[in-house]
């Protein structure tokens, strides 16, 4: 069978809908209801749902049947919302897929208690999974765990370094979004009995796509259309964010084009009006460019490693979808 992107965008829209009505019958208890109700509230936002299907995929890559896999995909999305429940305390954001953020609707102490539960939640969700492989679930839970904790620590120690380079940016992302896409085929094929050379090859896969999908945000946050990512165009310049972009850019330019972009990296940001002006000086230095091929070499080294999966219908779909989320303009 020949799986085209019109196949992998059908069988993502019917997973889509799978695992959010998996995901509704989680946290049914209604007491206590400041613990569960925002569990249930942030799961019910507009999520892509990348993470537990590539969860799911991964199975199918490994085993061809993603049957006995949606709990362990369900883990790892619960997993997932618990960081951003904690996420958005920790940057105060308003708001998240255009609703208020748990923390605003209900308040900090809510938000961290109900995050706190959704943990635990999450690995009783593996434990409960069909798999005789279940203290190995939990290790690559816990340690996803600890790792995005690494990452949002070092994130945060990045905010007031002056000294920041590319390698801390990209060991930051590595922890903080790398690792739970790693986890998250990891898992998938755990649940599926993979092999440790099929797990490695899982692994590898992930923190690869992974890294891409970091880099090419940095990416579209200059490039995407103003308000398609839900998001201003230049947020990361106007808040003087140290991403690959500038950091490269830093390296790469000299004169009054180095200084601005000196500036934006020391005074942590520049007026939303000055974003072309940033644009242009990554224009010219080649930086765009220069991402754009990094972004494209890390897929393909994500792509190759595919080959190392024994079911052919499940690696064209991980390959699928994968060229699909690289392929993005938003």
């Amino acid at each position: 069978m020949t799986v085209t992107q019109e196949l992998v965008e059908k069988k993502y829209r019917e997973y889509h809908t799978r695992i959010n009505d998996a995901l509704g019958q989680c946290f049914s208890a209604t007491t206590p209801e400041t613990l569960y109700a925002p569990a249930r509230y942030i799961l019910e936002g507009k999520g892509k749902r990348i993470r537990p299907f590539l969860t799911l995929l991964a199975s199918e890559a490994v085993s061809g049947s993603s049957d006995n896999t949606m709990k362990v995909a369900l883990a790892v999305e619960v997993l997932h919302n618990f960081t951003l429940m904690h996420d958005d305390i920790m940057d105060e954001a308003d708001l998240r897929h255009n609703r208020p953020t748990v923390h605003r609707k209900w308040d900090d102490n809510v938000a961290i208690l109900s995050g706190d539960m959704m943990i635990a939640y999450s690995y009783e969700l593996a434990l409960q999974a069909e798999s005789h492989r279940h203290c190995e679930l939990i290790h690559i839970l816990n340690h996803a765990n600890i790792t995005i904790c690494e990452g949002q620590a070092l994130d945060m120690e990045l905010e007031d370094k002056t000294d920041a380079t590319i390698a801390d940016y990209l060991d930051m992302i590595s922890k903080k979004t790398g690792r739970l896409i790693s986890a998250a085929l990891e898992a998938g094929g755990v649940a599926a009995d993979a092999t440790k050379e099929q797990l490695m090859s899982l692994v590898t896969f992930g923190e690869k796509i992974g890294r891409a999908f970091q880099i090419q945000d940095d990416y579209l946050d200059i490039m995407a259309e103003n308000g398609k990512s839900g998001k201003m165009t230049g947020g990361d310049v106007i808040n003087g964010k140290k991403t690959y972009l500038l950091l490269r850019s830093l390296e790469l330019t000299s004169g009054e084009d180095h200084d601005l972009l000196h500036s934006i990296y020391m005074n942590k940001g520049i007026e939303k009006e000055r974003v072309p002006e940033i644009k242009a000086i990554f224009e010219r230095c080649g930086v765009l460019e220069e991402t754009a091929r990094l972004i494209n070499t890390d897929t393909e080294e994500a792509l190759s490693v595919l080959e190392n999966l024994p079911h052919p219908e499940g690696r064209d779909y991980l390959r699928g979808f994968a060229n699909i989320l690289m392929k993005r303009d938003f």
